[in-house]
């Protein structure tokens, strides 16, 4: 796990490495500073001799500036260094994402994704400087300061030594009852971000349904389940710091009453001690509990962001289900699409498929209709062509080949689809159509919206083409931003178009009109058009009927009213029902 963090520190590594080494010219000089202190006292004070109190004096001016120069440029490089590596981390970590298929997303969740991205790297940017920075000044301080207190008095020194073990322990016994607690904290901390996704991308839905009070319920349960977590996982690190600190103190004061008494009862016994010297251990003893301080609080900030750590290695090790072959076909012929015998589920498992049984074939420039009640398969059967999904069983051929032959890129790049969600970004129209070809000219931009009926209304906008979305396409109308989308494939200039249900939103008229300047303007280029009205694939060369996962009729619209029930069934209540005028 560590080295594969390690891997996205790359060009801060220098930063990095400097930290410590200035850390430990920082330490030693903070080391030296009290021996020359017990010099100045025993030799200049207590003698009276003002040439060595001026002489130690200037020696500890010196330290200490040494000190504070290294001290300000180990801050300056851990700070580089953190801000690094996080900015790294978090790259890598997108970059892997982009890379995922829709069932690697599925596996995660977007909540969680988010969640990884942001608080999970930031806990880990901070364990990182902690590592580089205090977890090196700590033991550096805590042996040095203990060498130099051996060298005074091994005696009193053997005091220090003694509550190493019981507090290593308490830090140990502490660390394997909080680790779980973090990991169930992340996990609630991935539901609360899934509640304040859902509340804030629907948050039309929930004013129009006056349900807030319901949302807020939700959000305080959730924030409630995060809360008492971390509420349980400090109070157990809460208890490293009266441990440290009963250990220590009551180290000091031992040091500080057994010395007193080797200086009263010293008369030149082999383990005298002088005040400087006394002063001087004191000192060390502050020291040495100032660096256990430190390697408590970096113990406590990696325990707190091991957990965080896993979940970002597990993104990172995650590896895409659709990949590209070793030697990719780069080319597709045409829009030629084959289904022979495919059938997909979407946990892998044969024996629960959400299509069944799927063979059809579909030539080059043919226009495809697909129709079908809720939930029978018809976007998880488009979803196949552009490898969003791999079949489960069977083969999806495109130009004559099988899709897990082309590069992935290659085979996209040919396929243009139109989501049932429609997305915009926030940005100027002409940086949303160019999307789908970011060389286009103004021109090509402007025809393609013409060809998705979307040109008078871009053109009636103040700023026309250059009219600001806001995110998620907050301020354009439902089948406006229909239109958009349409037209951001159709700059594409794909050999395949799948629109899924991507004209409910637009008046029968307007819907005619797009199909149309399909029929018109890109001839040779096949279309698929899942939708709900049978006025929108009537006039298309073949129609699927889906029903459970399966194909239920295949053929023309004469041919499917003569000999499909489910087909006549819809067709009939839909042209009773009025569905051919305008909604």
């Amino acid at each position: 796990m560590i080295k594969k963090l390690l891997r996205s520190v790359r060009e801060f590594k220098k930063a990095s490495l400097l930290t410590p080494a200035c850390v430990s010219i920082e330490v030693v000089m903070e080391v030296i500073i009290p021996l020359l202190m017990a010099k100045l006292i025993d030799s200049g004070i207590q003698a009276g001799n003002m040439g060595m109190i001026i002489k130690m004096g200037l020696l500890l001016a010196l330290c200490c500036i040494i000190s504070l120069t290294f001290g300000i440029l180990a801050g300056k490089y851990a700070a580089e260094a953190m801000a690094g590596f996080s900015r790294n981390l978090r790259h890598d970590m997108f970059h892997r994402v982009q890379t995922f298929s829709f069932a690697n997303i599925d596996k995660f969740s977007v909540s969680s994704i988010i969640t990884r991205l942001t608080t999970d790297v930031m806990m880990v940017q901070n364990a990182y400087q902690m590592i580089i920075r205090m977890a090196v000044r700590g033991p550096l301080m805590l042996i040095f300061s203990l060498i130099m207190a051996f060298s005074i008095n091994v005696k009193l020194s053997l005091i220090f030594v003694a509550t190493v073990p019981i507090l290593a322990g308490g830090l140990l016994l502490i660390s394997k009852h909080v680790h779980p607690v973090f990991e169930q904290m992340f996990k609630k901390m991935d539901t609360m971000n899934l509640v304040v996704q859902e509340n804030l991308h629907g948050i039309r839905v929930v004013k129009s349904f006056v349900r807030q009070d319901t949302e807020n319920k939700k959000f305080s349960n959730a924030s409630g389940d995060v809360f008492r977590l971390n509420r349980k996982a400090e109070r157990l690190l809460a208890l490293n710091s009266p441990l440290m600190q009963f250990c220590m103190n009551f180290c000091v004061l031992l040091v500080s009453w057994l010395g007193a008494r080797m200086i009263i009862n010293a008369h030149g016994a082999p383990d005298s001690l002088t005040t400087g010297y006394l002063t001087s251990l004191i000192s060390y003893a502050g020291r040495i509990l100032m660096s256990l301080m430190m390697l408590s609080f970096s113990y406590v900030m990696i325990t707190i962001s091991r957990a965080a750590a896993e979940r970002i290695v597990e993104v990172l090790d995650e590896e895409s289900d659709i990949t590209d072959p070793e030697n990719p076909i780069m080319q597709v012929p045409d829009g030629s699409v084959d289904f022979e015998n495919v059938s997909f589920a979407y946990s892998k498992d044969p024996a629960h498929c959400c299509l069944s049984d799927i063979d059809i074939h579909i030539r080059s420039g043919e226009t495809v209709g697909i129709l079908g009640s809720t939930g029978t398969g018809k976007t998880s059967l488009v979803q196949l062509i552009p490898r969003l999904y791999d079949a489960t069983l069977g083969t999806v051929k495109v130009g004559g080949n099988d899709v897990r032959k082309y590069d992935i890129a290659a085979l996209r790049n040919s396929v243009a689809m139109v989501l049932q969600k429609n997305e915009l970004f926030a940005g100027t129209i002409y940086q949303n159509l160019r999307w789908g070809n970011e060389n286009a000219t103004d021109e090509e931009v402007e025809h393609a919206a013409a060809l998705a009926q979307a040109d008078s209304f871009v053109r009636a906008m103040p700023e026309g083409y250059n009219t600001f979305i806001e995110q998620g396409g907050t301020n354009v109308s439902g089948g406006q931003k229909q239109r958009l989308c349409i037209a951001r494939a159709l700059l594409k200039k794909p050999k395949i178009l799948i629109l899924d249900d991507s004209t409910s939103a637009v008046d029968t008229r307007t819907d005619a009109m797009i199909r149309k300047a399909f029929r018109e303007e890109i001839p040779d280029t096949t279309k698929f058009i899942i939708a709900q009205r049978v006025a929108s694939v009537e006039d298309a060369d073949k129609i699927i009927v889906m029903d459970g996962g399966r194909i239920n009729g295949f053929g023309t619209h004469e041919e499917l009213l003569a000999t499909n029930e489910i087909y006549r069934e819809i067709y009939e209540s839909q042209v009773k029902g009025g569905s051919g005028e305008n909604e």
